[in-house]
């Protein structure tokens, strides 16, 4: 009789003796004990319960072609199945006379005519094969309810982080050095508002960011926005739609993915539809007659105009050069100067404003970091509850995850404060640098950095046809030079908010400065 053998690992077989050599050494031993002429081997390497088992299949359809009966040997009744899904089709081309099924292990042969005895055995095989895949899955299922309560993650780890076996030999997960700070930056760049995940994913590509797989590819712009999404990176794993603190180092505070989030929900988000080309106000501004996002377009690539809607008719759409705009901005750029005589008395000022700031974050950073160390001791005590057996493991479980909880909080609160602190040394820097030159610095930059200025000093940005409303970021709103546009006072109302009935470009929340006496 002609065969056909069968060897077949899962992922997790290629232990306890279940390797593709040893299976066919063993096959080849018994076909030729049985006088079995071997006509095909088939090798697979799937698992015997999930999927369609492509491979199974075309191992059949061989069978059925042949002009008589094939014997299919296997090692043992678990490397055909491990359930009873695979039995219907086996026992019709059992009776059509195409197939036997020999089981080397087992020592059974099952055929047309087998005795009632061989087939229970069979049966019986399929259901020890089964009764041991419910109890594995019992046991990762209980292996991994373990690892979550314990702030284990028992899956691969997200970019920025890796995968590595500790001195003990087991799974764990660091920080990866050459990526994290890509990830950092993937994130403080979202959170501005102004760059979308087709943008990062450039970014990504010019600065050779890859993915920690073996295939190595750049992060595309989906990737990019499950990255954004994942809670991992500031110290929480999603399990099944539930959040659970994890024992990794957080590669960001919670308050910068929060801040992401509503970027990426739609509130505080800009309008990042892709088009051809950059303008420098895509996004930015909102027509004050719809509440639509200003769209931008060119035409007969070379003018950029901004399209806003008609106030009698806000279906109507208005067509208004770029540059129309841009020189309103420019205006206002222009006229935020710091005179020499209040210069210093600003730096005076700020600095004394960043030692009381450093002071404050000190005392609080002290604060958390004794409030932390408390908790790990009272961990420790707990552990030692446990392990003299003074506490049922379900207390520990409880007490031990209310503790973790509270001291990733503070970890939370650590990382906001240190970063807090380095923020507001460059925001000084950034607003001193901008305020004393503001028009040049925005005159020479590139699309993409004047976006950002624009963002930097500006908030609700709003068209009316040509003209511009606005307001000013803080302390901007304070260095505008008022000699050269008395227009942008306009008529001001108990709120030193602009009203009136001809709208021209002012800022909404201006504040007049007042004179310095010398």
């Amino acid at each position: 009789m002609k065969a056909i053998t069968l060897s077949r690992v899962s992922t997790n077989d290629q232990q306890e003796g279940h390797s593709i050599d040893a299976q066919k050494a063993r096959l080849k031993q018994y076909c030729n004990k049985k006088s079995l002429e071997i006509i095909k081997e088939f090798t697979i390497i799937e698992s015997s319960t999930q999927g369609k088992r492509k491979e199974f299949h075309e191992m059949l359809e061989f069978a059925k072609k042949q002009k008589e009966i094939i014997a299919i040997v296997a090692d043992k009744i678990d490397r055909v199945q491990r359930s009873f899904k695979e039995s219907t089709i086996l026992d019709e081309l059992i009776k059509a006379e195409k197939i036997e099924l020999h089981f080397n292990t087992e020592n059974i042969i099952i055929g047309k005519d087998s005795k009632a005895s061989d087939i229970m055995m069979w049966d019986f095989g399929i259901m020890g094969a089964k009764t041991y895949v419910l109890n594995l899955s019992d046991n990762v299922k209980r292996s991994l309810e373990y690892k979550k309560n314990h702030g284990e993650y028992g899956g691969r780890a997200p970019v920025g982080y890796l995968n590595f076996k500790n001195t003990e030999g087991k799974s764990d997960i660091k920080i990866d050095p050459e990526r994290a700070y890509l990830i950092k930056k993937i994130f403080n760049l979202y959170a501005t508002g102004t760059t979308s995940c087709h943008q990062l994913a450039k970014k990504c590509k010019d600065w050779g960011l890859t993915n920690n797989f073996s295939n190595a590819k750049t992060l595309s712009h989906n990737v990019i926005n499950n990255l954004l999404k994942n809670p991992f990176y500031y110290g929480m794993m999603q399990i099944k739609g539930k959040l659970y603190p994890h024992n990794y180092e957080p590669l960001i505070s919670k308050e910068l993915f929060d801040k992401c989030q509503e970027i990426r929900t739609g509130y505080k988000k800009q309008n990042f539809r892709q088009v051809k080309n950059d303008f420098i106000f895509k996004g930015l501004i909102r027509c004050e007659n719809s509440d639509r996002i200003v769209s931008c377009d060119l035409k007969k690539e070379k003018y950029v105009y901004l399209i806003c809607r008609d106030k009698n008719n806000p279906e109507k759409k208005i067509f208004v050069k770029e540059e129309v705009i841009l020189n309103q901005i420019k205006e206002v750029f222009k006229s935020i100067k710091i005179p020499n005589e209040l210069l210093e008395n600003i730096k005076t000022h700020l600095q004394n404003s960043a030692n009381a700031e450093r002071e404050f974050h000190k005392n609080q950073i002290n604060k958390f970091e004794k409030e932390s160390c408390d908790i790990q001791k009272k961990l420790d005590v707990l552990l030692d509850l446990r392990i003299s057996l003074s506490i049922t493991q379900d207390i520990y479980d409880k007490k031990a995850k209310e503790l973790k909880e509270r001291q990733q909080e503070i970890n939370a609160e650590l990382s906001i404060l240190h970063n807090a602190d380095k923020e507001f040394g460059i925001t000084l820097t950034s607003i001193i640098s901008l305020a004393s030159r503001a028009y040049e610095i925005f005159e020479s930059s590139k699309i993409e950095q004047k976006r950002q200025l624009i963002n930097f000093m500006f908030s609700n940005l709003r068209m009316n046809g040509k003209k511009l409303r606005f307001d000013l970021r803080k302390p901007f709103n304070l260095m505008i030079d008022l000699t050269n546009h008395p227009e942008w006072l306009g008529w001001q109302d108990s709120n030193l908010r602009m009203t009136g009935s001809k709208p021209v470009a002012l800022p909404l929340g201006h504040i007049p400065r007042r004179s310095v006496k010398k």
